[in-house]
């Protein structure tokens, strides 16, 4: 049966324990903030597409078999579709919000631009389990 394209606050759960169950664990680990150190500009872009491009497969080419089509979730002034909107702002705040519940910026010693960049790094898995929670459990 076809998913209905109607964004709603069920499927925002979904994505959100999805990006918080994968990324999670890559949020406190010291080599995340290693190689946050290490990054530059260029790295940090590179992430950022990836979750993008990820996300985008995922919802729309990846999950053919519930029709979900994005032209049939446009929102954000009619261009941006909201369940791709909310897995991005998902898959960044949830991994944002749990190195600040654990410290982990304190705790490895690290400057806000650091912490944004591990942010960026743990945002692809987040990316990969908001995404794929909401394909799946999304089935109605």
């Amino acid at each position: 049966m076809p998913r209905t394209p109607r964004f709603k606050l069920s499927d925002l759960v979904q994505q959100i324990v999805g990006g918080l169950f994968v990324a999670g664990p890559l949020v406190i680990t010291e080599e995340t903030w290693r190689l946050a150190e290490r990054m530059e500009v260029p790295h940090v872009v590179f992430t950022m597409v990836i979750v993008f491009l990820t996300g985008y497969g995922l919802l729309y080419k990846a999950d053919t078999q519930h029709n979900l089509s994005i032209e049939s979730d446009i929102g954000l002034g009619g261009v941006i579709p909201r369940r791709f909107l909310s897995l991005i702002l998902v898959s960044y705040l949830s991994v944002g919000l749990l190195a600040f519940a654990f410290a982990a910026p304190s705790t490895f010693a690290v400057t806000n631009a650091v912490t944004l960049r591990a942010i960026s790094i743990s945002a692809i898995f987040s990316m990969i389990g908001a995404a794929t929670a909401d394909t799946i459990l999304g089935r109605r």
